[in-house]
């Protein structure tokens, strides 16, 4: 076997998988496979750094976790910080697989959709994390349900719908320990409904101590983002999120720490040097046509003189930014970044990534080897990994205290 295809063998990652993150024809990565040509030497540094990244795994974790609906790793790069450690994998979609691969170097494969996935195939975790979809809930043919003696609770009230196998494995496994995420609205969803379905099945169906807070991601990033998060402890602590509070010493920054500027080095597709006098400046094709500019601006006109706040972001160096969407890749709108003298510009998939906090530095450390439409899609539905960190951070002594319970009741009864 060549030493390339030994390589690629060793990072875990398909032929598919690396032509996309290397942005080569698989062709081309054959033609590597079988020694045909030689292979570029930044992709074996790629790889090999790959390969370094996946030993540096191999060490005893404080806690296992399991990612469900896991999109491209947020949730799990917030746990990971408290020493956490991943065994298994949830993501349907098969581009956020691709990023999550390119990202995280495990030992399992990634699941796919969660509702083919029994739980029993599941393994044994501390701690569950889950950002599942929010969906209405129908509580119709309960009653007739339990005239007929059929099976209710949970298993009724939520069948259908993606909370369901969230329930269906926090039943099978009881992990000590779980953490929830959703946009604010869950908690007016269906007129509350929905809710309070989810409340009710883990407390009084499942059995844990549950609390729940909503944070904006502006404090910690320029983006005005709020998010619901629902822990729930199995044994009895006094968990609340009621002295939660965010502790970066520096807060609230503004949009001018997260778009391209000279201190970084040039990132294709997204900047480039001019050529003659070696300024980085954004690839010209993130600025909206004049076509479109006009589209928006009609558009938001129309609705301000009928009194609607419908429109355009647009934005500068010195704004928080709105709430990033999935549908960016469409025509930007919510967050436009002003260019002097020009028209505005859509943010670029690597300027998503640190308005999301995946990179922390304007080192690009978080890997992007998807389309830019994919990755606008990518990001707008990932969580904001600097307040995922934070929450982690203020449930790991909660953690610790449950898990040492454990480890002393299994103590207990060893012979």
């Amino acid at each position: 076997m060549h030493s390339f295809s030994q390589l690629r063998e060793r990072s875990g990652l398909s032929i598919e998988e690396v032509a996309t993150l290397v942005h080569k024809s698989e062709r081309t990565i054959y033609r590597w496979e079988g020694g045909a040509t030689m292979p570029d030497t930044l992709v074996v540094q790629k790889l090999q750094d790959i390969v370094n990244a996946k030993k540096t795994l191999h060490h005893v974790p404080t806690f296992t976790f399991i990612d469900l609906f896991a999109g491209i790793g947020g949730l799990r790069m917030g746990f990971e910080s408290i020493g956490g450690k991943c065994i298994f994998t949830s993501e349907w979609d098969k581009y956020s697989q691709i990023t999550y691969r390119a990202n995280f170097h495990d030992d399992h494969p990634i699941a796919g959709d969660i509702t083919k996935i029994a739980a029993a195939d599941i393994p044994a975790h501390d701690v569950l994390l889950a950002g599942f979809p929010c969906q209405p809930f129908s509580l119709a043919g309960v009653s007739k349900k339990n005239s007929l003696g059929r099976e209710h609770g949970f298993k009724c009230d939520t069948q259908g719908t993606l909370f369901f196998d969230v329930a269906r494995i926090i039943e099978h496994h009881k992990p000590k320990v779980f953490l929830l995420e959703n946009v604010k609205n869950l908690q007016s969803h269906d007129n509350g409904r929905t809710f309070e379905i989810i409340k009710k099945t883990l407390t009084e169906e499942l059995g844990y101590n549950i609390d729940s807070i909503v944070l904006d991601a502006k404090t910690l990033v320029p983006q005005h983002r709020e998010r619901i998060f629902i822990a729930g402890f199995r044994d009895n602590i006094d968990f609340k999120f009621s002295n939660f509070s965010f502790q970066k010493s520096i807060q609230s920054p503004k949009l001018k720490t997260i778009l391209h500027n000279e201190s970084e080095a040039s990132e294709l597709p997204y900047t480039l040097r001019d050529p003659i006098t070696k300024a980085l400046r954004v690839n010209p094709k993130y600025t909206l046509s004049e076509k479109l500019w006009d589209y928006l601006q009609a558009y938001a006109e129309k609705h301000r003189q009928k009194g609607n706040g419908f429109g355009f972001g647009l934005v500068g160096p010195n704004d928080t930014a709105r709430t990033l969407s999935a549908r960016y890749y469409k025509d930007g709108s919510e967050i436009l970044i002003r260019q002097e003298g020009a028209i505005p510009r859509r943010l670029t998939p690597r300027e998503c990534a640190r308005l999301m906090g995946f990179d922390a530095t304007r080192n690009p450390d978080f890997a992007i080897p998807v389309s830019d439409t994919q990755a606008y899609r990518q990001f707008g539905n990932s969580v904001v990994v600097p307040v995922i960190k934070e929450v982690a951070r203020y449930m790991q002594p909660f953690i610790l205290s449950t898990l040492s319970r454990k480890i002393q009741l299994s103590s207990h009864f060893t012979v």
